[in-house]
This record gives C-alpha cells, structure tokens and sequence, in this order.
C-alpha cells in the first residue's frame, strides 16, 4: 500500500509529468484563442419581440379575492 502511494507520488511530482501538464495547458490556450478570434459576430434581431400582456391585470382585478387554502380543498 506504501509502495502504491509512493509510486504515485513520484509520477505525480517527476519532471516529465510537470513538463506535459505544462504543454498541455498552453495547448488548450492556443486552442481556445483561435476558436474565439473565428467566431462569428451575429445580428440582433430582437427588438420588439416581446409585447406585454395587460388583460391578464383585469383578469386579477375581476375576480374576487384569492386564497392559497383554496386551492387545496375538493370540489
């Protein structure tokens, strides 16, 4: 079991794995800096999409008053 963890410890902390953690990383970065220079910049085309509804504030006022307890009781 000592031996196991020993082993581990030495590969986790060697200089060849420290080395390739290190490329890998800058790698990702590379990566990642090319991805975004080639996104694509898109169109808002959102304007005026949303319209508000307001007979829903009648609806609310027509009613007589609301009850959570209500809610749960059996027709």
């Amino acid at each position: 079991m000592i031996l196991f963890f020993f082993n581990i410890f030495n590969y986790y902390f060697s200089d060849k794995n420290i080395k390739k953690t290190y490329i890998n990383r800058l790698d990702i970065n590379k990566i990642l800096e090319n991805k975004i220079l080639n996104l694509p910049v898109l169109n808002n085309d959102t304007n005026n999409v949303i319209e508000f509804n307001s007979t829903f504030n009648e609806e609310i006022k027509k009613n007589e008053k609301r009850s959570f307890w209500d809610l749960l009781k059996s027709k």
